[in-house]
């Protein structure tokens, strides 16, 4: 606890009176050149620039400094680096490339030349990568390029892997998990952490059976060993083993960190957001809270001892992973300073908690939710909701809140809507009809995470606003064994149907016209973007998946096979305790014209007072440019990345996917000061810098996320005009 003296307070009073003047003054930055030296501009999750050459006063001469296009199909959502006069990126391929900072000119590549998945172009897709690190060491100074499951140091000025890291400059992330490590499937999509030498990391991995356990792991980045792991599912020694329905803690996997973590340096403290269990939507085979799933970890940055944990969704069946990176600000609240770590989530709540002891700043409440009806499920009877900040998305979509946008999409969503259950928050799915999740699985907050003001403590967060649906079905054992195996490892994703919810789950309707036979087992064995890898089925499997999904029957009311009078149940969790299920699939919630079958807005922008947890302002995010030339204006939209805030009290942000637009936010009020078209959709975050004098805004862009789109990738840097 920081004692505050009478003179310290007055003196704090008079410095945040007078902040605003010195901070946002409209002096150029003494500096020649300021860095984006870490993954979103810090280490601390703030997306935050000191530099104020371009201000509220001139953001309106902002143009085009340079443009760099880039060949080849894929979302990279990256936030490049820029270092002395370099810039680090990513392509879509996950080429790792530096260019000049100033013109975008091509100075080196480099080619992992790992085995991904081929598109029928004949180019490889291996997924997203947000991010890079760079480490300055006493002896050596490198990028971290985390791409697939291998971590590579690569030297800044060459390109040149660096031998004297890993196994001759890499590291196989598969490794140190347990079981056959080539058969797990592990991919980085967000750079980690460096503290002092070490380098601690998360990844992604499958939301269905088999997956290992997502540890938390550090590793020398002088020599490439593993200093320590910190296991996020306890084994049988561990107090927090009776969240789990023994023995099934040592039997699933997930819980894994995948969208970035948060250091405070100077506590040598690193904040860990958790995703769900496996399987993400019926946990009758893993029974209880799940700790340490959904979980917000402050672990011991040297060793990697847990400190404190809050767990944000017990037992969860809703994949409410933590989407984003937590961020770290220093706020006045109740007379005390207080250092504090706050969390975004899915559902649309901010968790506010001091960064040393865990204690929430604002009131949580456990409040009831209904029980499952499903047999064999058990959830949680409550779940942590806090009392402030009020949520940043809608959470009960009621008839009221449904489209308007014509009469004719007004009446399909009614008769829609009737057959769905919308309750709000945490209600269990059934198998009878579709279950309403508001804000919706890529909702509120997503993974470009928040920015923060740390001067002002204020936290703004984007949010996707709409709805989606599921529903679950119970897993009969089909005549076809191709169409067990779909159900078990696909429909999660793709639907019962194979409809899917384009673009993140495309429709594998029609597949078989599309990729040939070699082209679709080759996807499924090594992966492609979302979609993890699935190493473990045999060829025999993998031959009756592809006949499947190659017929062109759809998925049928096949009889379930029968033995005797006993219907035989398909589980890939080798457990015969509980009924067992699996998800329906995805499906947002849209009207026969493609836009949400929900009111607007359907995503925003939001300015928290973290010290209050009451709102500056909340606007719109976004537009439809078919809607807005008709006149129907401000909706907002899906959106993806996050915001960079500068020390000139301006707020650039891209992440819309239909408008293909940045634009400069004065961060006082919410106002548009400024805004660009982009040739494909900006969903990474941006980056800002300074070199030679002059200030960059930065961003990556393509239309992965919008099909219907032109579709390409390129990076653009904007300049105030000479």
């Amino acid at each position: 606890m920081v004692e505050v003296t009478k003179a310290s307070f007055i003196f704090g009073l008079l410095m945040t009176a007078l902040l605003p003047t010195i901070a946002r003054g409209e002096t150029n930055a003494p500096e020649a050149s300021v860095p984006w030296r870490y993954y979103n501009g810090d280490q601390q999750g703030q997306h935050f620039s000191s530099l104020t050459q371009i201000n509220k006063h001139n953001v309106s001469q902002l143009e085009i400094a340079w443009q760099m296009d880039i060949t080849g199909q894929g979302d990279p959502q990256t936030n490049p680096l820029i270092i002395g006069d370099k810039l680090f990126g990513f392509t879509p391929g996950l080429t790792v490339f530096a260019v000049d900072a100033t013109n975008g000119k091509k100075l080196w590549e480099f080619n992992p030349k790992l085995k991904g998945s081929k598109l029928p172009s004949g180019k490889l897709f291996t997924g997203p990568s947000r991010g890079l690190a760079f480490y300055e060491g006493k002896e050596k100074s490198y990028l971290v390029a985390g791409v697939m499951n291998y971590l590579f140091a690569i030297d800044k000025d060459t390109g040149e892997r660096v031998s004297s890291f890993g196994n001759d400059g890499a590291i196989d992330l598969r490794k140190n998990l347990g079981g056959d490590y080539t058969k797990h499937y592990v991919s980085l999509t967000t750079p980690g952490v460096i503290f002092n030498d070490l380098y601690i990391v998360g990844y992604r991995t499958s939301e269905n059976p088999p997956a290992p356990i997502g540890n938390i792991r550090a590793y020398n980045l002088t020599t490439g060993e593993l200093a320590w792991q910190f296991r996020t599912m306890p084994d049988n020694t561990s107090p927090h083993a009776a969240s789990w329905s023994d023995p099934s803690y040592a039997n699933t996997g997930g819980a894994n960190s995948w969208a970035g973590m948060a250091l405070d340096e100077e506590n040598g403290i690193v904040f860990v957001p958790t995703g769900s269990a496996v399987p993400d939507f019926f946990g009758g085979s893993r029974l209880g809270d799940n700790l340490f799933a959904n979980t917000l970890l402050a672990l011991n940055a040297r060793t990697g001892e847990k400190l404190w944990h809050f767990q944000t969704v017990h037992h969860d069946i809703w994949d409410r992973d933590l989407p984003s990176p937590p961020s770290l600000l220093t706020v006045r609240h109740k007379g005390q300073v207080r250092q504090v770590v706050a969390q975004p989530t899915k559902q649309g709540f901010l968790f506010v908690f001091d960064r040393l002891t865990g204690e929430p700043l604002f009131d949580i409440k456990e409040q009831a939710f209904p029980p499952s009806a499903l047999e064999g499920e058990v959830t949680s009877p409550t779940q942590p909701v806090p009392v402030l900040p009020e949520p940043y998305a809608r959470q009960h979509l009621t008839e009221a809140l449904l489209t308007d946008r014509t009469p004719e999409a007004n009446a399909w969503a009614k008769a829609e809507f009737n057959n769905m259950i919308s309750e709000g928050l945490f209600v269990p799915f059934t198998t009878d009809q579709p279950t309403v999740i508001f804000p919706g699985f890529d909702g509120g907050a997503e993974w470009g995470g928040a920015a923060v003001d740390p001067d002002q403590g204020v936290i703004f967060i984007n949010s996707n606003d709409i709805a989606w649906t599921g529903s679950m079905v119970e897993a009969t054992q089909h005549a076809d064994k191709g169409h067990n195996l779909y159900a078990q490892n696909c429909a999660v994703c793709h639907g019962e149907d194979r409809s899917g919810s384009p673009p993140a789950f495309p429709s594998l309707i029609d597949i078989g016209n599309k990729l040939a036979d070699h082209d679709i087992k080759n996807v499924i064995k090594n992966g492609r973007g979302r979609m993890p890898q699935f190493a473990g089925l045999t060829k025999q499997e993998l031959t009756d998946l592809t006949s499947f999904l190659t017929d062109e029957k759809p998925p049928s009311s096949e009889e379930p096979a029968k033995t005797g009078d006993k219907v035989e149940m398909v589980s890939p969790f080798n457990s015969a305790k509980n009924a067992r299920y699996y998800f329906s699939g995805y499906h947002k919630f849209l009207d026969p014209d493609g836009y949400p079958a929900v009111k607007p807005p359907w995503g925003t922008l939001n300015a928290i007072d973290v010290a209050t947890g009451q709102y500056l302002w909340r606007k719109p995010l976004g537009e439809y440019p078919e809607l807005a030339a008709a006149g129907l204006t401000n909706t907002g939209s899906e959106n993806y990345g996050g915001a960079v805030v500068t020390a000139s009290g301006l707020l650039f942000i891209g992440a819309t996917i239909y408008d293909r637009t940045i634009r400069a936010f004065d961060t006082s009020d919410g106002k548009i000061l400024w805004q660009a078209q982009l040739p494909y959709a900006g969903t990474a975050t941006p980056a800002t810098y300074m070199v030679d004098g002059v200030q960059y805004i930065v961003i990556s862009t393509n239309n992965a996320r919008n099909p219907k789109g032109q579709q390409g990738a390129a990076y653009v840097a904007f300049k105030l005009a000479n």
